[in-house]
């Protein structure tokens, strides 16, 4: 396998195609050509020292972009950089282990990391990226190194943070189709589903978890050592029983996918009684002796990230808060505590705050959240242009020094990098963007069927055109065409979808348009 793979990237280096066999390692363009986009990556190479190189140096990353990501066009020259940016960063965190590549979150060595300095905290934002890329073999290396990677056992790490990784397994599986490979970590997702239950289940049925080991150090409401009922795990747990569930199905195992629907409906029932603060209208933190702990804070909608709550109007009532300058909304983005709180930003500065400042691993999960209650709930308090907004908002927050940058979080109100831009916050790999535009923006919303279904979140009025194209999806290579006026690329007007670069839906405004995969 490593020999393999050595070569495959010797391939890139060169500039030469690359006949992936069994992988399908190809890329299809039915509109877009790569040419145009070039000067993005120009840039971003001539503009930096290349302080740590992995297995994909910056010389071959155009290459490697040019055979591995879908491409898009829009008329925002600044969402279409960021576009480019994250996935040409993204790919400075493939890294050669002993058993295939995995993902990193730093690319500096890291004190908390385990083996070829892997954190599982963003495991789950990793595979929703990566699921996008022509390869699979990378993410199917990743995935088997977390569960496998330790002589066939989970790695040691594994747990130092609560996450959505079978979750995530589960909505790669939506986008790759490949029911082999997904059932056969049926057995160890469910053992590691119990291992968590061992360690952090309460007798009341619901999980506890420090901050820190949430990936959230130093929050209005967290703790380093008090066992707190966390809106984060519980949802995360939530979400993964449901995909196990998910799995056992497709796997013909059904008292198992009954025994995981169960455990998910006992969760969603005990987080909607246990967690939902009614004084505060949102999903708060529970102290272990009972009271809530009275803080607004983003971690509030991550339920609706695995669209736990049920579909009422008293839930609604949070996403009241998203907008509100006196709740979430910041100049630069996305607090992760509401601003009207006493202890807003009060915790420092420089030692991981989540009191507020701005964490792209939190707007990531927000804006996934805001995309499910605005797709799939009677949403009331937001809309498509509130969720437009804040993604433009995101983009507009990912620069530093006038250049496309991300980094670990930012102050609200001035968009500086608060641990600056140097050092181990360079390029942090705790978030998404890509995910956030293709099933976002661009609206493709994968499911298990043989169906596409498109449903963009984009607003009428904003853009005239775009084009999302080379999307694997299915073993198929899909297209998404918008052009209200059809002078743009050629096809006519509407929103259109190809596959194999043959038409399959069309419709002619934005809104949700389905077809039949080919």
């Amino acid at each position: 396998m490593k020999f393999i793979q050595r070569i495959r990237y010797l391939v890139l280096l060169l500039g030469l195609g690359w006949l992936g066999g069994a992988t399908g390692w190809t890329q299809s363009l039915a509109v877009l050509h790569p040419e145009p986009f070039a000067h993005y990556v120009e840039r971003f190479n001539a503009t930096e020292d290349e302080n740590i190189t992995n297995e994909i140096p910056n010389a071959a990353a155009w290459s490697w972009m040019q055979r591995e990501v879908p491409f898009f066009a829009c008329p925002d020259a600044e969402v279409e950089e960021m576009y480019y940016f994250r996935w040409w960063s993204f790919r400075k965190h493939l890294v050669q282990s002993t058993n295939g590549i995995v993902i990193t979150e730093f690319l500096t060595p890291i004190r908390h990391a385990g083996a070829f300095n892997t954190i599982s905290c963003a495991t789950g934002f990793h595979i929703a990226e990566g699921r996008w890329l022509q390869d699979t073999t990378v993410l199917d290396d990743y995935i088997h190194f977390w569960l496998r990677g330790n002589a066939g056992q989970p790695e040691p790490h594994f747990h130092k943070f609560s996450s959505w990784f079978a979750a995530a397994v589960y909505d790669r599986y939506l986008v790759t189709g490949d029911r082999n490979f997904t059932t056969n970590l049926l057995t160890d997702l469910a053992a590691d589903y119990r291992a968590w239950e061992a360690e952090h289940l309460m007798t009341n049925g619901l999980f506890w978890q420090f901050d820190v080991r949430d990936g959230m150090e130093e929050s209005i409401s967290g703790s380093r050592t008090v066992k707190n009922l966390r809106p984060t795990i519980n949802s995360y747990m939530y979400g993964n029983a449901r995909a196990i569930a998910a799995i056992a199905r497709l796997a013909g195992k059904s008292n198992l996918a009954d025994e995981f629907d169960g455990r998910a409906m006992a969760l969603k029932q005990l987080v909607q009684e246990n967690l939902w603060n009614a004084d505060a209208s949102f999903f708060e933190v529970r102290r272990p002796e009972g009271g809530f702990s009275n803080a607004r804070e983003a971690i509030g909608f991550i339920p609706w990230m695995f669209e736990l709550p049920a579909d009422e109007p008293k839930y609604q009532a949070a996403w009241g808060q998203l907008m509100d300058p006196r709740g979430f909304s910041a100049p630069y983005g996305i607090a992760t505590a509401e601003r009207r709180h006493p202890q807003f930003r009060t915790h420092g500065y420089g030692k991981c705050e989540w009191d507020g400042a701005l964490w792209p691993f939190a707007t990531s999960q927000t804006l996934v959240a805001l995309a499910n209650d605005l797709r799939d709930y009677h949403a009331d308090g937001v809309t498509r242009n509130d969720y437009f907004e804040a993604f433009l908002t995101y983009v507009h927050s990912q620069h530093a020094d006038g250049r496309p940058y991300i980094g670990e979080y930012a102050d609200e109100t001035t968009g500086q990098w608060i641990n600056g831009v140097g050092g181990r916050s360079r390029y942090y790999n705790h978030s998404t963007f890509a995910d956030l535009l293709i099933t976002g923006v661009a609206g493709l919303r994968p499911r298990a069927d043989n169906q596409v279904e498109i449903d963009p979140l984009l607003p009428e009025p904003v853009w005239n055109w775009f084009c999302l194209d080379g999307v694997k999806y299915h073993g198929h290579q899909l297209t998404i065409v918008w052009d209200r006026e059809g002078k743009h690329f050629g096809l006519g007007t509407g929103l259109v979808v190809l596959v194999d670069g043959r038409e399959t839906a069309r419709r002619p405004g934005l809104g949700t348009l389905t077809g039949t995969l080919r």
